[in-house]
């Protein structure tokens, strides 16, 4: 299975590189991780709607640019449908078993993804109601889909 995700912006805390460096470790015995990301846009304080919505888009063409055609995509977002770890690792399984060869995570910038994405997914889901760092939601996928792998096999795993 070949995973990418395609995320608005670079991690810069070295921390998040950390995790994201061990999970990817991590998952190299399930699948092959691959991450791209693309430039975010700089968001100006007390932008408008308009403005934000174009920056969206800005983002979103980059994004799209790397959506493969043969791909099945998820994008993260505040309005996805919120699983559980067996759910999640449930459709990983389902996707591989039914021949997907390929799935590609999206996760928009600070301001979340353009409509033009989301109409691309073919899922969408939500980690939680809460708003968190992109940053930290590409640990929080990492973390998810190794957690996935492990259900999967029926490996161990801390609860």
């Amino acid at each position: 299975m070949r995973i990418t995700i395609i995320a608005a912006g670079k991690i810069k805390e070295k921390f998040y590189r950390d995790a994201m460096a061990e999970y990817a470790k991590r998952l190299g015995k399930y699948c092959r991780l691959e991450v791209i990301e693309v430039e975010d846009e700089k968001t100006p304080d007390k932008a408008g709607e308009a403005l934000e919505n174009q920056i969206k888009e800005k983002e979103a063409l980059r994004m799209l640019k790397y959506v493969r055609e043969d791909a099945h995509v998820v994008t993260l977002e505040i309005q996805g449908r919120k699983i559980d770890s067996v759910a999640f690792a449930e459709k990983l399984e389902k996707l591989a078993t039914y021949g997907t060869s390929h799935i590609q995570f999206i996760i928009g910038g600070s301001l979340g993804l353009h409509e033009k994405v989301s109409q691309r997914a073919d899922d969408r889901i939500s980690f939680s109601d809460m708003t968190f760092p992109h940053q930290l939601a590409r640990i929080l996928l990492a973390e998810q889909i190794y957690r996935g792998y492990r259900i999967i096999y029926g490996e161990p795993y801390h609860k």
